[in-house]
């Protein structure tokens, strides 16, 4: 019995450990859900690849995230739900068709990628916890953003969205 407060204590300080950010990590509220990541690494590696990425869309007048009902015009009650939604499109959709001929474009991609899947884990447990439902807003954005990305094809549509990743960091930045 004389373990138990130390074994008390250990398991307070892992769990206290585990929520801390990292150094350079920030916490985002997203709804009821916090998430700490790292927005400083994700944008440099998306600045170090950005203008390489930015000049293979052929067409450059449409928006996949961008559109008269932007992401800033989101609730923040729904913003759990869009996020996750986006976290998801990127790591399911844009990642997985994103493959250059330049291995170092490859790499940051690739590190943005698990950055990307490593806080939709974080925020797919919150989720669950909090049983964060999406609204009909939510709904409606991820479809045309949806939309926006099916009507080009399939390396296109990565391509552009992976260009405009700053819309989505500075929407989330300034959400926080």
């Amino acid at each position: 019995m004389r373990g138990s407060p130390l074994l008390l204590c250990l398991f307070c300080t892992s769990c206290w450990v585990n929520l801390m950010p990292t150094a350079g990590d920030k916490i985002f509220h997203f709804g009821a859900c916090r998430v700490s990541m790292s927005t400083a690494e994700i944008r440099a590696g998306f600045t170090a690849i950005k203008a390489n990425i930015q000049s293979r869309d052929p067409i450059r007048s449409l928006s996949i995230l961008s559109h008269p009902r932007s992401l800033h015009k989101v609730k923040s009650s729904d913003r759990c739900c869009i996020i996750h939604q986006l976290f998801t499109f990127y790591v399911d959709k844009v990642f997985k068709h994103c493959r250059t001929e330049d291995s170092f474009v490859n790499r940051k991609i690739s590190s943005i990628a698990n950055s990307f899947l490593s806080a939709r884990r974080k925020l797919g447990q919150c989720r669950e916890g909090n049983n964060c439902v999406c609204g009909e807003e939510s709904t409606e954005k991820l479809k045309q953003i949806l939309a926006n990305y099916e009507g080009l094809n399939v390396t296109s549509a990565a391509m552009k969205s992976l260009g405009e990743l700053d819309i989505l960091l500075d929407w989330m930045e300034k959400s926080r």
